[in-house]
């Protein structure tokens, strides 16, 4: 037996625990089926024999029900469980041990006769159902979530879940190979118990004011208080560009501090290593700036994962506020 098909039918059986010989795989496992098509049609297609490679793309397609095109580039113990509906297009790369499941579309974006498919780096989870769309780079150990359609580059150990994809997760070890669904976290939660903790911070100020009205005392908001609330909404303009969404809304700035002319804001990362927390860190410290005459402005960068428990901690405090 060849070396590359005992290296194809290894690949097989050690991401898919439902594969139990290798002749159970090599007969019934369309994914390894079209990948021994497309070798051929590859080959067929850098010897210019263009017409004759897509021809026997085209009869893979009818057989197993994926289609790749006969230009695309796929590397080593790459596995396409089950398959059905895959679609790979002509300038994609797909690496070494990568994993995808059935439906995912790597497609393009442009007309022109250009790059216009995606690059997956080695190590990549690919979830049943997801499009990854245009010259994009999927990073090494990146998990794609079911259903999530990816038009941005994915940073290596990253999680992508959600239309748009947004990155849920931090980075994370390569070595695990499962889409385990405890591991994809949903972007949209960080939004709203960031809603929920702020709306939650106004009813106890707005009770508390109306407690005082009604035993005739005069309620005195802090001058702190109202530059906080200044430099909060001043936040809510910086942008996390690998997101699309504000950095108050992303929960990532955790307190801000005033004392005198200088405000010190405590900022949080999702990450252990944050590409952009120097741009991140120049823009809060630019918008904080001359916001009640602060002259001084200290960003303390916290490496501290996103965790929910933390917020349901939070809530018996909220009073205090």
């Amino acid at each position: 037996m060849p070396f590359r098909l005992q290296e194809d039918i290894r690949a097989i059986k050690s991401k898919d625990p439902a594969a139990r010989s290798a002749i159970e795989v090599m007969f019934c496992y369309p994914g390894l089926h079209a990948l021994w098509f497309h070798r051929r049609s590859h080959w067929l297609w850098e010897h210019r024999l263009k017409f004759f490679a897509r021809f026997l793309s085209h009869i893979s397609r009818f057989f197993t029900g994926i289609e790749i095109h006969p230009g695309a580039k796929i590397g080593h113990r790459a596995v396409i469980d089950h398959g059905m509906g895959v679609v790979i297009g002509e300038t994609a790369e797909v690496g070494n041990d990568v994993l995808i499941y059935m439906g995912v579309v790597l497609g393009g974006t442009a007309l022109e006769n250009v790059k216009r498919h995606p690059t997956v780096e080695d190590d990549v989870v690919i979830g049943s159902g997801a499009s990854v769309l245009g010259p994009i780079t999927l990073g090494k150990g990146s998990k794609v979530g079911a259903g999530a359609v990816v038009i941005r580059s994915v940073p290596a150990g990253a999680t992508v879940v959600g239309v748009p994809g947004r990155i849920a997760g931090p980075e994370g070890s390569t070595e695990s190979g499962n889409g385990d669904p405890e591991s994809m976290p949903d972007p949209m939660l960080r939004v709203i118990s960031r809603l929920l903790d702020r709306q939650s911070q106004l009813e106890d100020r707005i009770l508390s004011m109306e407690k005082a009205f009604l035993s005739g005392e005069n309620p005195e908001i802090s001058s702190e208080m109202v530059c906080k609330n200044e430099i909060l909404e001043a936040l809510k303009e910086v942008i996390d560009p690998e997101v699309g969404i504000d950095i108050v809304d992303l929960g990532l700035i955790k307190e801000i501090r005033v004392q005198g002319d200088e405000a010190i804001i405590d900022m949080i990362l999702t990450c252990k290593t944050c590409p952009l927390v120097n741009y991140l860190k120049s823009q809060v410290e630019r918008k904080a700036l001359g916001i009640c005459g602060i002259n001084s402005v200290l960003v303390n960068i916290l490496d501290e994962p996103w965790n929910w428990d933390r917020f349901v901690r939070q809530e018996g405090n909220l009073k205090k506020i």
